[in-house]
């Protein structure tokens, strides 16, 4: 009939869905069978093993500072904590290639691909091995809060885990706000440096704030440059991060500030403790960083000074031990 509406005529009101993901991702029907299953080398992979020196270096400065009021070396909880900080680390990085992968911010990844987002594992397998190492790290955790009798430790490991996975967990992680290095100087610096310190000698000399705030800058520094490769996919995919924020200039400048200000605090420790000059040492790797974070061309170039930054951390750790040990 004339006045009949056709049936296949679409109605007036319908609205279209905003599209999911990365919106600069063309879309492309995938074929399952196109995707191989991961392999032992993509799972170590998505453990990002160039961030686990940032783990040893709290470690190392905050067993040092214990041995400036102990000169007993509390080997056991210093390997207790190494756990707890190595687990946490290897658990956030896990659990950013859950979250990370569901919401398609790394569909377009210029660095290593995700074992979520490449589709090689499933998002419950890779969210189960993120469970499993917070879970490693609240067991030793425990063990540490059993040895020292110190029971308000579990309040602080519990949040140390809560706020691992709401930097890009959860409906409004922060690391999408601009707040991701605000978190990680506060946890990967002074509450390592400082809880390493505490649960071996249950004291805090100041040498070991000095020593947590260079490892927090440092750690800050690694996760400047990670954001900087990045920044083009996050801003299309709205992972709002500092670098996104600020812009490239302004994170080039920090994260040089970030770099330098912890060997200002070694020459400040070396008129105490004359090792602490060698930190200087760590140089040799830190300048490198510095030149490539200024005149990278390629993002992937960034990779080469994250990994020279955590080499940085590690050194610069492992010498400031040396001054206080000695």
């Amino acid at each position: 009939m004339a006045g009949t509406p056709s049936k296949k005529r679409k109605t007036a009101g319908t609205k279209r869905r905003p599209p999911r993901g990365n919106p600069q991702r063309p879309h492309q029907p995938r074929d399952p069978r196109a995707v191989t299953k991961a392999t032992a080398a993509d799972w170590i992979g998505a453990a990002r093993l160039r961030t686990l020196p940032l783990t040893i270096t709290p470690i190392l400065i905050g067993t040092g500072a214990a041995l400036l009021v102990d000169n007993a070396l509390h080997w056991v909880l210093a390997l207790l904590c190494l756990a707890v900080a190595v687990s946490l680390q290897i658990g956030v990085n896990y659990a950013n290639d859950y979250s990370d992968g569901i919401r398609g911010t790394d569909d377009n990844r210029v660095g290593p691909a995700r074992l979520t987002a490449s589709r090689k594992a499933t998002p419950r397998a890779v969210l189960g091995v993120a469970l499993a190492f917070f879970a490693i790290a609240a067991v030793a955790g425990l063990a540490l809060t059993i040895r020292t009798q110190q029971w308000w430790l579990i309040a602080v490991g519990a949040a140390c885990i809560v706020a691992a996975w709401f930097y890009t967990g959860g409906k409004r992680p922060y690391g999408y706000a601009g707040l991701g290095e605000l978190f990680v100087f506060v946890f990967f610096g002074l509450v390592a440096t400082v809880g390493t310190t505490w649960v071996q000698v249950q004291a805090i000399p100041q040498e070991a704030w000095f020593g947590a705030v260079a490892a927090g800058l440092l750690a800050c520094a690694v996760l400047l440059a990670n954001n900087l490769r990045d920044i083009d996919q996050d801003r299309a995919s709205g992972k709002r991060t500092l670098t996104v924020l600020i812009g490239r200039r302004a994170t080039r400048i920090l994260f040089t500030v970030f770099v330098l200000v912890p060997f200002a605090i070694a020459i400040f420790l070396a008129l105490f403790y004359p090792i602490a000059w060698l930190a200087l040492l760590a140089l040799l790797a830190a300048l490198p960083a510095i030149l490539i974070v200024w005149t990278y061309r390629l993002p992937s170039e960034l990779v080469v000074a994250l990994a020279l930054t955590s080499l940085t951390s590690v050194a610069y750790g492992a010498f400031l031990f040396w001054a206080f040990l000695g």
